[in-house]
C-alpha cells in the first residue's frame, strides 16, 4: 500500500532535476539498482549507497538487471555479494560487480563492547577517585 502512495515523477525541493530509470530488487529484495539519463548507475541497500559510478555510459542507461540469484548465478558472482547489468542507448552493455560487504563476528563485537564499558569505568576511578 505504501509503494502505491509513492509519487515517482515528483521531486523534493533541493534535488536537482534528474531522471532516473528504476528497476526492480533481485528475488531476494536487497539491492535497488539505478541508472540515469547522464549514464551513471547506483547500486543502493534499503537505506544507504554502496556502488556509484558516474556516468559509466556517458549516455542514457535504458535498462538495469541483477543477475538472478540461482545456482548459475551465484557461481557467475564468486567473490561477489552481487552483479548489475546496465544497457544504455548506445547499445553497449556493462557488468558492474559489488564487492562483498566486510562484517564482525557478534562475539568480537560483545567483546568490544565490554571492553569499552571496562576501560571507562576504569577512566572514571582514575578522574574521580572514590566513584566506585
Amino acid at each position: 500500500q505504501l509503494v502505491t502512495g509513492l509519487r515517482w515523477n515528483e521531486n523534493l525541493p533541493g534535488i536537482p532535476d534528474k531522471a532516473y530509470r528504476y528497476q526492480a530488487c533481485r528475488d531476494s529484495g536487497t539491492f535497488l539498482g539505478l541508472g540515469t539519463v547522464t549514464g551513471s548507475v547506483a547500486i543502493h541497500i534499503a537505506f544507504s549507497l554502496l556502488y556509484y559510478v558516474r556516468e559509466a555510459h556517458g549516455i542514457v542507461v535504458t535498462d538495469v538487471a541483477f543477475i538472478p540469484e540461482s545456482r548459475r548465478g551465484r557461481e557467475l558472482l564468486g567473490e561477489h555479494e552481487a552483479a548489475l547489468l546496465s544497457v544504455a542507448v548506445d547499445s553497449r552493455c556493462k557488468l558492474h560487480l559489488l564487492p562483498r560487504r566486510r562484517s564482525l563476528p557478534v562475539w568480537l563485537l560483545l567483546l568490544l563492547c565490554a571492553g569499552l564499558i571496562m576501560a571507562t569505568i576504569l577512566l572514571l576511578q582514575l578522574a574521580f577517585p572514590g566513584f566506585l
